[in-house]
């Protein structure tokens, strides 16, 4: 077995809305609650509101370690959190993608909208391009992501993108064990644009 990660802090992306099932809620919640029990602190968007608060509010609840990023323009909209141990403010929405990766050792994305998959997406391109090692995982509430999951697979069929880097996306539906396998994540080959039979 691969050494294990240190793991001290998670960038968590997530929804400014709750979603329509209860159960998405309940995930974030859980999930911070999860993380501060495990020691680890959370990084988020900065928001009191959707899943963003909930998962500031678990991790709060148990007294974890809670680093909100949010940018300015944002920080009426998104309602900052007020009970976050530290909050970042930056002036643009790449700035906070920067700032939550350069905070963070692993990413976690659970059920949102166009920014989450925004943050998603940005930390996956950095990693296949070898720009950072980190474990990037998907909490799949309710078989969330399940329609995304076919999509890269269709992605890496249609040969747009390579097995190593599908695979370098962990996913599953407990925090405990997608925790787990963060911890023993390895990283591909970041040499992206090497072309089979070809040195």
């Amino acid at each position: 077995m691969s050494a294990q990660l240190n793991i001290r802090k998670i960038s968590v992306f997530c929804g400014a809305s709750s979603g329509m099932d209860p159960a998405y809620r309940k995930a974030a919640f859980d999930t911070g609650k999860h993380l501060a029990e495990q020691g680890i602190g959370v990084v988020f968007g900065g928001g009191k509101v959707g899943l963003m608060g909930a998962l500031a509010d678990g991790a709060i609840a148990a007294g974890g370690e809670v680093i909100g990023v949010i940018p300015r323009f944002l920080k009426e909209k998104e309602l900052a959190h007020p009970n976050v141990s530290l909050l970042v403010e930056t002036d643009t929405m790449h700035e906070r993608k920067m700032k939550m990766n350069d905070l963070c050792d692993g990413v976690i994305a659970l059920p949102g909208g166009f920014g989450t998959l925004d943050e998603l997406f940005e930390m996956l391109t950095w990693a296949q391009l070898g720009l950072h090692r980190k474990p990037v995982a998907l909490l799949n509430v309710q078989s969330f992501f399940d329609p995304l999951l076919n999509l890269i697979q269709s992605m890496t069929d249609r040969m747009f993108l390579k097995e190593a880097h599908r695979d370098m996306i962990l996913h599953g539906p407990d925090i405990g064990v997608l925790l787990e396998r963060m911890r023993y994540h390895q990283p591909p080959d970041s040499a992206k644009w090497i072309i089979p039979g070809q040195q």
